[in-house]
Order: C-alpha cells, then sequence, then structure tokens
C-alpha cells in the first residue's frame, strides 16, 4: 500500500513538473531534458504572451503553426512524463531482460558525443525554425528609416545587427532557417522515397527490368546535376515548392543504386524464401521484408543529404537563382552580405555562421548512425 502511495505521488510529481520524477527514480539524464523543454516552452509563452494570444487570431497559417506547436511541445512532454514514470516503475531490471538491437545500436549511438550534440543542435534549429514568428523580435522584411538603422552593429537591441535596408538580422535569420531546412528536409524525403522504391524494385525483380531501371539511373547519373538545376531555376520562376521538387527530383539515383545493391544481397536470404514459399504478393516482400531490413544505408544517406540539400538551396540563392528577396534564406542573406564584408562584417557572418553548423552537424549525426549500424566502426575508433 505504501509502495503504491509512493508511486502515486511521483507520477502526480510528474504530470506536475516534468523531469523531475526521473530525477527521483535516478534517471538524470532523461529528466534534465524533460526539464529542460517545459520550462523552455514555458517560458517561451511567458515572454511573448501577447504575440502567442494574436497569434490565434492571425490569418497566416505560419503564426497559428507555431502557437499550437508550443501547446502541443507542453502536452506531448507532460503526457510522455507520466508514461514513462509509469514505465520505470514497472520496468523489469536489465539483468533479467534482453536487448534488442535497436537499443544495442541506440546505446552505440549515444556513445558518439559528437553525434548527439549534432541532435541536440538540429533539434535546436527546427524548433527555433517553427517558432520563428513567435521568436523573431522584429519583422523580417520591414524597413524603417534606412539612413538611421542600415549597417548597425550587433547589439542587444539587435544581436545580430541590421543590414544595408535596416533590417534585424536575427529576424531575417530565424526566418531564413525555415526557408533553408524545409527544402533541405522536404528535397531529401522526395528524393530518398523515390531512390528507396525504385532501387527495391530493380532489384528485386532483377533481369530485364533491372537492366531498363538501371540504364535509366545511368542516364540521370551522367546528366550534370548542378548546372541541370541551374539551368531550370533560371528558365523557371524559383519558388520554395519548384526549389525542392528540382532538388528532390535530381537526387535519387544514387539512392537507388546502393538500394538495389542491398536488395540483391537480401533477396538470397532464408526469410525472402520462407515469404515467398507461403504466398506473399511481391509488394509485400518488397515493402515489409526487404526495405526494412535495407534501411541501414539509406539513414545514413539521409543525414548527408539533408546537409548537402542545405547547401544546394544556399549556393542557388548566393546566385540569385534560388529563394530571392525580399523572403529570407541563409544564401541570399550571405549574397547580400558579401558585398559588404569591409564595413559590416555581420551581415554574411551570421548566416554564414548558421549554415556552416548546420552542415557539420548533419555530417556528424551520419557519422554517428553510421557508427551504431556498425559495431566495427565504433571498435576501430577506440583501437
Amino acid at each position: 500500500m505504501k509502495r503504491r502511495s509512493q508511486s502515486n505521488h511521483l507520477i502526480l510529481l510528474a504530470a506536475l513538473l516534468p523531469g523531475v520524477g526521473h530525477i527521483v527514480l535516478g534517471k538524470r539524464g532523461r529528466g534534465i531534458r524533460l526539464l529542460v523543454v517545459t520550462i523552455a516552452v514555458i517560458l517561451v509563452m511567458y515572454w511573448r504572451w501577447e504575440v502567442f494570444v494574436s497569434a490565434f487570431h492571425s490569418t497566416r497559417i505560419d503564426h497559428w503553426l507555431a502557437a499550437v506547436f508550443l501547446i502541443v511541445s507542453l502536452a506531448a512532454s507532460v503526457t510522455y512524463s507520466v508514461w514513462d514514470v509509469r514505465r520505470l516503475l514497472t520496468e523489469i531490471p536489465m539483468a533479467t531482460r534482453g536487448k534488442s538491437p535497436y537499443q544495442l545500436a541506440r546505446r552505440r549511438f549515444r556513445a558518439n558525443r559528437l553525434a548527439v550534440t549534432a541532435v541536440y543542435v538540429i533539434t535546436a534549429f527546427y524548433i527555433l525554425a517553427v517558432l520563428a514568428p513567435l521568436l523573431a523580435p522584429y519583422d523580417p522584411s520591414a524597413i524603417t528609416d534606412v539612413l538611421k538603422t542600415r549597417f548597425l552593429p550587433p547589439s542587444m537591441d539587435h544581436p545580430f545587427g541590421t543590414d544595408a535596408f535596416g533590417r534585424d538580422l536575427l529576424s531575417r535569420a530565424l526566418y531564413g532557417a525555415r526557408v533553408s531546412l524545409s527544402v533541405g528536409l522536404l528535397a531529401v524525403m522526395i528524393a530518398i522515397s523515390m531512390g528507396t522504391v525504385y532501387g527495391a524494385v530493380a532489384g528485386y525483380f532483377g533481369g530485364f527490368i533491372d537492366n531498363v531501371l538501371m540504364r535509366i539511373v545511368d542516364v540521370v547519373i551522367a546528366i550534370p546535376t548542378f548546372f541541370l538545376m541551374l539551368m531550370l531555376v533560371g528558365i523557371f520562376e524559383a519558388n520554395l515548392v519548384f526549389l525542392v521538387l528540382i532538388l528532390g527530383l535530381t537526387s535519387w539515383p544514387g539512392t537507388a543504386r546502393f538500394i538495389r545493391g542491398e536488395i540483391l544481397s537480401l533477396k538470397q536470404r532464408e526469410f525472402t524464401e520462407a515469404a515467398r514459399a507461403i504466398g506473399l504478393p511481391n509488394r509485400l516482400i518488397i515493402f515489409r521484408h526487404l526495405i526494412p531490413n535495407a534501411l541501414s544505408p539509406v539513414l545514413v544517406s539521409t543525414a548527408l543529404m539533408i546537409g548537402g540539400m542545405i547547401g544546394a538551396e544556399a549556393g542557388l540563392s548566393f546566385l540569385g537563382i534560388g529563394i530571392r528577396p525580399p523572403t529570407p534564406s541563409w544564401g541570399n542573406m550571405i549574397s547580400q552580405g558579401k558585398d559588404a564584408l569591409l564595413v559590416a562584417w555581420w551581415v554574411a557572418f551570421f548566416p554564414g555562421a548558421l549554415l556552416a553548423l548546420t552542415v557539420v552537424c548533419f555530417n556528424l549525426l551520419a557519422d554517428g548512425i553510421r557508427d551504431a549500424l556498425d559495431p566495427k566502426a565504433l571498435m576501430q575508433r577506440f583501437v
């Protein structure tokens, strides 16, 4: 009875202040993360309360989504805290239960501190991008008294300074993160989805179908991708949707080739033969059995490709044929600051630093995923 009362108190504590229950149970790392997230959400809602409330009356969907995101984050933090504390209270001791391959991979990933740090940085950037309408101190496109506000150095009022038109660079960097990060993520989702299905079909059926599909891949790979993108965005009007489609539809062949190689090996395994023997259709064999077992290299490729896509978007915007002003993106912000490096270094420095940090973090994440899914690579690091 006393134990049940203590459990109820811990669950109530977890509901009122997520993270504290985990700390009491000895899960300090998880508890501190939950506590930091909860406090951060509450502070943002308190600090920007008027903007938060007005977002629900706004006609702009990004303002509404930012406010809903805060509410959902707080609710998810409380729900997860209560659920996990209940699970920990009834958890079977580690010595009496085995560990799944997923748990082993997660432990190996957590051993890579650089990769874990990269995950935190990337997550923080995406959260800041979603919350940009609530966090941005100024309108990113507002131009007031240009003569008085242009090229102001970093200060308390303008932490990143201002540009040639007197616009606040911190606000523009936050809104630019939405463009750059969303282009990278959405383009890679298109490329990975197409390449995975295409390569799986080619590798599974083999023969004539494989030859035809892979010759198409060879033709696409032979086309200079960057020059093709330059030509297409030069002919058509470049906007966010068009840029995502161009980057995604020109980046899938690499994924298709190594997925095909994985499927060629997996389709000879016993579990595939067993699936055929019991009469499963080809569709189920490909999507339920083969593709899930071939996703290890896809995860590594996904992390690398997102960083590459963000860099590609920045390059196109820097050249003036990607996302065009006044819509901010890290690429066109760097382009606007390149002519003022001697008089206002901060205009190009801050978006350039954010871009470089993001790409480096995705590369570190890919390295961590590779080590986690390949124990030999992790062992070689410590040899």
